[in-house]
């Protein structure tokens, strides 16, 4: 079955818009997980204006589940991942001032600089997923840097859901088969909500995890977060 890894990005920005430790960013964790969530994520960016290089380091001590870092691979960042030995990092090609992930990697143009990054993380014993586009020849490619898993960009798929979902999943569905040819695994995130996902998650095969984060905290403003993570996990799981 696809896990359910949540990105708490956006409850850190809240916390810093007033100071403070209001919301307790580890406690949201915590409780994320008490409530069925089977990961977190999180993106430090270099500004920090949201989730801070000092939770990646605390929240290390008190996430139980998988623990998912994502970012692009800057010095800071390669250093952080490797003192902090998470499940999982996610490798984004955000340039710093990128509001949101916009865009999946080039592996061919990217492939040296990738595959020197990756041997680090896995020589750390870490475990090495690309962010990339439905695009079966970056998928291809990906092999090359020694990845061991992608995770698909899903924006497309979420602007054209409403409109016509069958063109909508298609690229993602050869991408996903791509995938599973050549030996990679298979998680995916951006844009999926509570309308999306459950079609996304019956129709991609081998989907083995999926990151969300700011649909499902604007969620639970209207149903609550421990309702809301329940809710996403009846949706990942197709109940």
């Amino acid at each position: 079955m696809t896990r359910l890894s949540v990105n708490i990005n956006k409850i850190a920005t809240l916390r810093n818009a007033r100071g403070g430790n209001m919301p307790d960013v580890l406690k949201v964790a915590s409780d994320i997980e008490e409530f069925g969530s089977e990961g977190i994520t999180v993106h430090p960016r270099p500004d920090e204006r949201h989730i801070r290089y000092q939770d990646v380091l605390d929240l290390k001590k008190i996430v139980k589940n998988e623990f998912n870092i994502e970012g692009y691979p800057s010095t800071k960042f390669i250093q952080l991942v490797c003192e902090v030995k998470p499940h999982q990092v996610t490798l984004v090609p955000d340039p710093p001032n990128a509001i949101t992930s916009n865009a999946g990697w080039d592996t061919i143009t990217n492939r040296v600089f990738l595959s020197e990054v990756i041997k680090r993380f896995k020589d750390a014993g870490i475990r090495t997923s690309v962010f990339i586009d439905a695009d079966s020849i970056m998928i291809e490619n990906a092999v090359e840097t020694g990845a061991d898993r992608v995770e698909l960009y899903t924006e497309s798929y979420a602007e054209e859901y409403s409109v016509d979902k069958e063109k909508a999943i298609a690229p993602f569905i050869k991408a996903a088969t791509t995938a599973n040819a050549v030996g990679l695994g298979l998680n995916a995130g951006h844009d999926l909500n509570l309308e999306n996902l459950r079609y996304f998650v019956e129709n991609i095969p081998g989907l083995l995890e999926v990151s969300i984060g700011h649909a499902l905290i604007c969620d639970a403003l209207y149903y609550g977060l421990e309702n809301v993570v329940r809710m996403y996990l009846r949706e990942t799981k197709c109940l």
